[in-house]
């Protein structure tokens, strides 16, 4: 049995999602099962990376919780997505326990945490409760330090140019 070890991508640069997805791609590629949870892109349903996985018919499952709160969000919105974010990790707990994933990708836990939706020991407990042999990678700007301690590899993502900062609008297949 091979040993799952925990992956945080972060940062304020462009590519954490990209980064996991493409490991779940490889995964996928060598018969492993891997779930993908999406917390707040729930209204971002047929991303390039949704449409690709579809047609690249890859054994991936792709469930999205919550809707993007980044922005100001009402106290109605933001319990909703608080009950959505419990919801999906309530699915990849369970998902976990019946080892029916190899990998687990979490992408935009941080905000999660960070926007108080969930508390960090309840991600922190995932983390230690997931069975040694699942790959678990959590994506995020801004992860928090407790995850980040408890990881064994973190990739930070810098932004050192890009075309937002010239007013340049996210491009179809490039930025979603």
């Amino acid at each position: 049995m091979r040993k799952g070890m925990v992956q945080v991508y972060t940062g304020d640069g462009k590519g954490k999602t990209t980064a996991a997805v493409g490991q779940a791609v490889r995964a996928a590629g060598r018969g492993q099962r891997v779930i993908i949870i999406q917390f707040l892109k729930e209204n971002l349903i047929g991303t390039g990376e949704d449409k690709g996985l579809g047609r690249a018919m890859l054994p991936i499952i792709v469930k999205k919780y919550g809707e993007d709160l980044l922005g100001k969000a009402s106290e109605a919105r933001k319990r909703k997505a608080a009950k959505r974010a419990s919801e999906g990790l309530a699915y990849a707990k369970f998902q976990m326990e019946k080892e029916k994933a190899d990998m687990i990708v979490l992408d935009e836990v941080s905000h999660l945490m960070n926007l108080g939706l969930v508390n960090k020991s309840e991600i922190v407990d995932f983390m230690n409760n997931r069975p040694t042999s699942v790959e678990l990678i959590l994506t995020g700007r801004d992860m928090p330090e407790e995850i980040m301690n408890r990881a064994d590899l973190i990739t930070e993502m810098g932004n050192v140019k890009h075309p937002y900062d010239k007013g340049t609008a996210a491009r179809a297949g490039i930025e979603y």
